[in-house]
């Protein structure tokens, strides 16, 4: 592999989301303080944007969800209503497994208060999944959605594979204690940055404080959405005798955005305290910025045997990259391709070595570098040619290329 000397300091420019090509790399750099000790079974701080992980402890740890399910019930209704499959103003007939009379699972737990029989537009129901935390609500649009109760956790497993989490695994679409149902504080993390990002319109019911329904009206169970420290604008709250109090929340300052995740705290305020104090640090030691967009190249390589003989080197989308406060200046990349020689063709994005950032010569982060245009296969002269320039280039060295 050869290592290309295109070291330069980047200039700070606003952060943007990029989720899915993210390398994160999760040692943090010395420049910034440790992290505040948390009072929680496990947590995790991530940036929203670059997917760095600032902060964690037990987060692989497999513990009960409670309630968080709700994240990927939302992130499943928002996807049905993002590809049309259901509408806002659909009447949804409720059934008698989302009445909490006829149904003992539902006793004494967050409710809509639906009743079998009733009329209620999706609109209204999603409200009650994400404001008002209704397990009633969850069961009457999980058989709007897919059918039944199971098909529908069937949709969210299917979601759980897609994002590639290995320690999460659901057995009802609301939360309640059930036995085989698991996650962590790194994935659900990952839930909720694929929430915020992919189905932008669900996830902003998060920061709605009260939704009113048959003359009940209940506030959010979040109540960060108050903090006056914190620009708080999601994302969900769980508890269970057997899961404990968890919760996790997502603030943005600016342009950056970080979402914490704390699991089995003893009692409710704790939840509230310590995701607030990881929050706060969060902000107050790191910053976020772009140095490579996906519209500028990075570098320009040679290319053998094709129509042209340069092209473009970059990201498939924008690098949003994490770094400790004040630190920007001193960020520097270089690249590294994946074989001595680019040979077309080659296709637009097409993976083709790895971009490597530093701080003081220590990796914080990696982006995967692609090509920025296709290339296809020069005329058979050409190639000929190309050739016989490759075998030069390789007996003389560079003078020929």
């Amino acid at each position: 592999m050869r290592k290309n000397s295109v070291i330069s300091a980047l200039r700070p420019l606003a952060a943007t989301s990029l989720l899915v090509l993210f390398l994160p790399v999760t040692t943090q750099a010395e420049q910034a303080p440790a992290a505040p000790q948390i009072e929680a079974k496990a947590w995790i701080l991530m940036d929203y944007n670059s997917g760095k992980i600032l902060a964690e402890s037990n987060a692989d740890q497999r513990l009960d969800p409670a309630s968080l399910t709700k994240m990927m019930t939302s992130y499943v209704v928002g996807q049905a209503l993002k590809a049309g499959k259901i509408h806002n103003d659909d009447l949804v007939t409720i059934g008698q497994d989302a009445w909490a009379t006829g149904n003992p699972k539902l006793r004494g737990s967050s409710l809509m208060f639906l009743k079998p029989g009733d009329r209620i537009p999706v609109s209204e129901l999603n409200k009650g999944v994400v404001i008002q935390s209704g397990n009633d609500a969850c069961i009457a649009l999980a058989d709007y959605v897919a059918g039944s109760q199971d098909s529908f956790i069937g949709l969210m497993n299917n979601y759980v594979k897609a994002f590639g989490l290995q320690n999460t695994h659901f057995m009802t679409v609301h939360g309640l204690d059930a036995d085989g149902q698991y996650s962590t504080a790194r994935d659900m993390a990952i839930i909720g940055q694929r929430l915020i990002s992919d189905v932008p319109e669900e996830y902003a019911l998060n920061s709605e404080k009260e939704f009113t329904f048959n003359h009940i009206k209940q506030m959010n169970r979040n109540r960060l959405l108050w903090s006056s420290n914190l620009k708080v604008d999601g994302i969900k709250t769980g508890h269970t005798s057997g899961a404990g109090n968890n919760l996790v929340a997502s603030a943005v300052d600016g342009d950056m955005r970080l979402i914490s995740v704390v699991l089995g705290t003893q009692t409710d305020a704790i939840r509230f305290r310590e995701s607030e104090k990881l929050l706060t640090w969060g902000f107050r030691f790191y910053e976020t910025v772009t140095p490579i967009k996906s519209d500028k190249p990075f570098a320009q390589q040679r290319v053998w045997f094709g129509e042209q003989s340069q092209v473009n080197l970059g990201v498939a989308k924008d690098a949003a990259i994490t770094v400790p406060k004040g630190q920007m200046k001193n960020l520097k990349a270089s690249f590294t391709l994946n074989s001595p020689q680019l040979e077309a063709p080659l296709e637009k994005n097409q993976v083709v070595g790895t971009i490597d950032f530093q701080l003081d010569g220590k990796t914080v982060d990696q982006r995967p570098l692609v090509v920025m245009e296709a290339v296809p296969e020069g005329g058979f002269i050409g190639r000929i040619w190309d050739f016989i320039m490759m075998k030069f280039n390789g007996w003389f060295g560079k003078w020929f290329s």
